[in-house]
């Protein structure tokens, strides 16, 4: 039976940051594609809905239920993921959704929540100081399984996306020294596989644009110039909503989705992403104050790995747009367009202001 009491811990503040800040990536989308189809504001709004309903639906479910069901959770979002390989529809040369008329849903994002179900599970029985080599090993498969198979989609950006939950992991169970050796030679083995047998040759450029970003300005190199472009136009106040050269002449491409921050800089300036950026901070804050208060371990991990995975996602765009990432097609949480980002996005918080929720319901 639900507790009514719960009901006065819920994180207002925190979901209205969320909403806050997504309603800033509407606006900007409308702003990116102004000149274009409307059909992208009105799918946002009506994912923004959908997700907060759900967000709001999912927080009336103890996450200690939720804990016991992610194996089976896992289980079944490998086998959608291995679905997508054999019977997926093609979309923009990946195997990545699942096409409901005029919506998609991509398996992949949603697959994050139950990788932090399932390792806040698993870890949450954990007792040692230091994480052992079984758990090295069985936290590493997990995350494993599901980015290999989404980089075969291949969507190698997602997949990267997984990363930072098994850092999280790493750091909160206590990696020994020996592990990050065992770590840094699997990433030149795999370097070396990827590179020379599993990479596509857009992947490798743009890689090669990291290294050498002026060697190809008109092909690899086209995206990274335009975004620089667009953010050092935009000055101290930004040339204004609807007036940015780069997206609205349509220079800038993935404009509102992966560069939807260097259409944020162009039009609003340096004072504009300030804001945006102090936003994210507070909201990080927020869901990292869960990490203190939470009454159990599980509860520790659910929110660290929120944390880690949110955070890095946002790190890692800004990183691309400034030329010290290779182009990825990370989206960044909560403002870029897409419906499955932004629902996957809401879920990993709704675990995190459940275990706020009931900090005091298992003291």
């Amino acid at each position: 039976m639900l507790d009514r009491r719960i009901f006065k811990e819920i994180d207002v503040t925190t979901i209205l940051l969320m909403v806050i800040i997504s309603l800033i990536g509407i606006i900007f989308v409308y702003s990116s594609i102004y000149y274009q189809s409307s059909q992208y504001l009105w799918r946002q709004l009506i994912f923004l809905v959908f997700s907060l309903l759900i967000l709001l639906i999912a927080i009336l479910i103890d996450y200690k239920f939720l804990l016991s069901i992610s194996f089976p959770l896992y289980i079944f979002m490998n086998l959608i993921l291995l679905g997508l390989l054999i019977f997926g529809q093609t979309v923009a040369r990946t195997r990545s959704w699942i096409v409901l008329g005029p919506f998609q849903i991509q398996p992949a994002e949603i697959t994050k929540v139950v990788l932090i179900l399932v390792l806040a599970k698993i870890f949450s029985e954990y007792r040692e100081d230091l994480m052992s080599f079984k758990a090295f090993a069985i936290s590493s498969m997990i995350v494993g399984l599901p980015a290999i198979l989404t980089a075969l989609q291949p969507d190698l950006g997602t997949a990267l996306t997984y990363l930072p939950i098994l850092l999280g992991t790493y750091i909160l169970a206590g990696m020994r020294k020996k592990y990050i050796i065992i770590i840094l030679i699997a990433v030149v083995i795999l370097g070396f596989i990827g590179w020379n047998y599993g990479l596509k040759d857009y992947q490798k450029k743009r890689i090669e644009t990291l290294l050498t970003p002026n060697q190809d300005p008109r092909g690899s190199g086209y995206q990274l110039r335009q975004s620089k472009i667009a953010i050092g136009s935009g000055g101290l106040f930004g040339k204004g909503y609807h007036k940015g050269t780069q997206s609205q002449l349509r220079f800038l491409p993935a404009r509102h989705t992966d560069f939807i921050i260097a259409v944020i800089g162009e039009e609003m300036g340096f004072l504009g992403l300030v804001i945006i950026f102090a936003l994210y901070f507070i909201f990080l804050y927020r869901l990292f104050s869960t990490v203190w208060v939470s009454a159990d371990r599980a509860g520790v991990y659910l929110a660290f790995l929120a944390v880690m995975l949110i955070g890095c996602q946002f790190l890692i765009n800004v990183m691309m747009l400034v030329g010290l990432f290779p182009i990825t097609g990370i989206p960044v949480p909560l403002i870029s367009y897409g419906g499955s980002s932004l629902l996957a996005n809401f879920l990993v918080c709704s675990l995190v202001i459940n275990v706020r929720m009931r900090r005091f319901v298992y003291v």
